[in-house]
């Protein structure tokens, strides 16, 4: 069939004209019946979004994909591609994608009726079958729809109402396409209006002149909640038209988001070679995610994209990196210290509330790993608060006499491999926790760690984050620092 260059030849391969949902409808029957996976690589929604949109495929529907930034959704509708034909015939010189066997356009219909089994077609890709519009408050109706050119107007000397003198806009050049439109209440709500008849009728109006034309076109828009985006709204009217409305949603389990991750992240050779990142971690910053979305200075409405943890994660590679290449070592195993290095990538991910405000980026940050880090940290150490004195013998008793005793630990965020196992492994008591537990012997160093940090969360000894290092020492020793100093940090 590709081969065919005209009209007649078309006819002979026996081609029937289908609508884009038609084709889309029987391509996806089809992937089902051969229990191929239709969306590949989207994760987390294989029984809740994935489900709904192949149903809305099935009913023929245009789809509102309706989630808080961040999941999937423009990814979602770029991969509908894969359910379109491979090649479709078009009207060669066709500025609407004319199907040969039902043109819709005048220029089409006037070339079929001069040259018939003559006519000229060329072949379309799938990849050229999709239209993307970012909704922005400066789309205007002749972005979308079209608009008079009166320079066509004066050189072929028609009258405006010609459809001949018509620059088409977006949505009728994507006839036979896959329509997407990004943030639809972004669009001021007179541009909404203009998109009634053409998702129902196929109508459109153009300077005062109507017309008709049969337009197949699969619509698909993306939207945030409209109780969260206070740059409009969809125009009720305008949601009416949109048969099913999709609800999206961030990943439900730390496994799932984590392995979303490591798909995602976009790491060099050079750095998966030399920087390996324990499960630990991955899950550290997983758990960071989660806590931004139940955190009282983090605005829920706005959301916390999954490119937090994307970003975070290439952040902690690149922080590993950094201080591997300073040392002039070949590898090293990344650290709780490099989340330091992460802290860009939360700042920028997260809408605060007032509060949030009031406390500061920085130091939100700070909470939310500090956060990860005590929920990691019960994962596999005793809670500290729940021991019970004089009957359970305290494991973290040597620790806190060493720190009593006035003892202080720097972990400098770019210390060598090796002074950082000589920092850890100096402290009594530290190791002996973790070979009690029987934790992995390959990660002793970053337990090590996590036990250190996980304390501090708990206040059985303080934390400071001094810009270059982190510094352990006693808490009670910490408080009367302060008073010396005049203030309280905590």
């Amino acid at each position: 069939m590709a081969q065919a260059k005209t009209l007649g030849a078309l006819k002979k391969t026996g081609y029937t004209s289908k609508s884009i949902k038609q084709e889309l409808r029987a391509n996806l029957i089809q992937r089902l019946k051969q229990k191929e996976t239709v969306f590949s690589g989207i994760l987390g929604f294989e029984n809740t979004v994935i489900p709904d949109l192949e149903r809305a495929i099935l009913s023929r529907h245009n789809i509102l994909l309706l989630g808080l930034r961040g999941q999937a959704k423009t990814r979602l509708a770029r991969m509908l591609v894969n359910l379109l034909d491979e090649y479709v015939p078009v009207v060669e010189g066709s500025e609407l994608n004319d199907d040969p066997m039902a043109p819709i356009s005048k220029f089409a219909i006037e070339k079929i009726k001069e040259l018939g089994d003559k006519t000229p077609i060329s072949w379309m890709h799938r990849e050229e079958r999709y239209v993307e519009k970012l909704a922005t408050p400066d789309v205007s109706i002749a972005d979308l729809v079209g608009d008079v050119d009166p320079i066509k107007a004066a050189t072929l000397k028609l009258p405006y109402s010609d459809e001949r003198v018509i620059h088409f806009g977006l949505i009728p050049r994507s006839h036979r396409c896959i329509f997407v439109i990004n943030e639809l209440p972004d669009l001021q709500a007179r541009i909404q209006v203009s998109l009634f008849n053409i998702l129902q009728e196929g109508d459109m109006q153009i300077r005062g002149f109507k017309l008709r034309l049969p337009l197949e076109i699969q619509f698909l828009f993306t939207a945030n909640p409209e109780d969260y985006t206070n740059r409009g709204s969809i125009i009720t009217p305008l949601k009416d038209r949109i048969e099913s409305q999709i609800l999206t949603h961030y990943p439900t389990t730390i496994d799932i988001a984590k392995t979303i991750t490591q798909q995602e992240a976009r790491l060099a050779d050079d750095q998966v070679k030399s920087v390996e990142v324990a499960d630990l971690l991955k899950e550290m910053m997983e758990r960071v995610s989660f806590k931004a979305r139940e955190s009282e200075f983090v605005d829920e409405k706005s959301g916390v994209s999954a490119r937090l943890s994307i970003s975070g994660y290439e952040n902690l590679v690149s922080t590993a990196e950094r201080r591997m290449l300073i040392n002039g070592e070949k590898k090293t195993n990344a650290r709780i210290t490099d989340f330091w290095g992460v802290i860009p990538a939360i700042t920028g991910k997260v809408e605060l509330v007032y509060e949030g405000e009031q406390e500061g980026p920085y130091n939100v940050a700070l909470a939310l790993m500090g956060a990860a880090i005590k929920d990691l940290f019960l994962d596999y150490f005793p809670d500290p608060e729940k021991l019970e004195r004089g009957v359970q013998k305290d494991p973290y008793g040597t620790i806190r006499t060493y720190f009593s005793a006035g003892n202080i630990v720097e972990l400098e965020n770019n210390a060598s491999d090796k002074d950082y196992k000589k920092v850890l492994t100096k402290i009594p008591g530290l190791e002996k926790i973790i070979d009690n537990l029987g934790l992995d012997k390959n990660d002793k160093l970053l337990y090590m760690e996590l036990a250190l940090h996980g304390l501090s969360e708990f206040n059985i000894i303080s934390k400071d984050f001094l810009g270059a290092s982190f510094s352990f020492k006693d808490l009670l020793a910490n408080m009367f620092d302060d008073e010396d100093d005049g203030f309280s940090s905590n």
